[in-house]
């Protein structure tokens, strides 16, 4: 696809032709990976607008952040990009642990790596799926037909609907989680579940609208966490165990 903007004749039709000739595909995960079910889980149809059409103003933000994102691939802050894209147990705590200020690991924090690797699907699967499914909105990638910073990827995401970000919900959602067992480090918290999100449009696997909104869906996954026992069980476990960590 050129980088031109199309005319809207031809984007809504594409829309149209991404929406139902891509069916995007569930992800099969452990049912122990989770602790809401689908049907307590956020709902983002009903949460968030419609995604910005291609002829909004909106859409010129979204097409600015693409175009910043792709200027920094070649940086350190690109080499992070790359990195926050795995959403494996182990790289999600790893990356998140600088900015906790102690080591999130199976080994040296076991109550702290359970409840974040158990909620993070919460966040990244079931609360963003419905809006993903309906809106089956392009990624920038495939929209200008691009390169990302992570090639590997590409093939899977190119047919999974871009609207809301799941990468972002986790990734912020784990953040608010973090700041509330450690509010000393809340702030570099924060920035970091900040920069998971920025991570996706510089990737070029995200419109920023995307990250937007995945922000509301992070807090309103935290915020049905907090109602659910088995997380509000683990959460004190974890809250305990930095207790010890701060007495050694």
């Amino acid at each position: 696809m050129c980088k031109k903007f199309l005319p809207p004749l031809v984007i809504s039709l594409l829309f149209c032709f991404n929406a139902y000739a891509i069916e995007a595909k569930d992800v099969t995960t452990d049912p122990n990976d989770f602790y809401l079910k689908q049907e307590q889980a956020p709902n983002s149809l009903l949460l968030l607008p419609p995604p910005p059409s291609f002829t909004s103003v909106d859409f010129l933000r979204d097409k600015a952040m693409y175009d910043w994102g792709k200027s920094v691939r070649n940086t350190e802050r690109g080499k992070q990009a790359y990195l926050d894209a795995d959403t494996s147990k182990d790289n999600v705590t790893k990356q998140f642990s600088p900015a906790f200020g102690y080591d999130i690991s199976i080994k040296n924090s076991p109550q702290i790596y359970k409840l974040i690797t158990t909620m993070k699907e919460d966040a990244g699967d079931l609360a963003t799926r419905s809006a993903k499914q309906h809106y089956n909105r392009i990624r920038p990638f495939s929209f200008f037909n691009e390169p990302t910073c992570r090639p590997e990827d590409e093939k899977t995401l190119s047919t999974n609907g871009s609207y809301p970000s799941g990468h972002t919900t986790m990734g912020f959602a784990i953040a608010l989680v973090l700041a509330e067992i450690n509010p000393e480090r809340q702030n570099e918290i924060l920035k970091r579940g900040y920069e998971v999100g920025e991570s996706r449009v510089i990737c070029g696997y995200h419109w920023q609208s995307d990250v937007d909104a995945a922000k509301v869906m992070a807090a309103a996954v935290v915020a049905q966490l907090h109602t659910n026992p088995a997380f509000i069980e683990q959460l004190a476990k974890a809250k305990a165990e930095l207790k010890q960590f701060q007495k050694l």
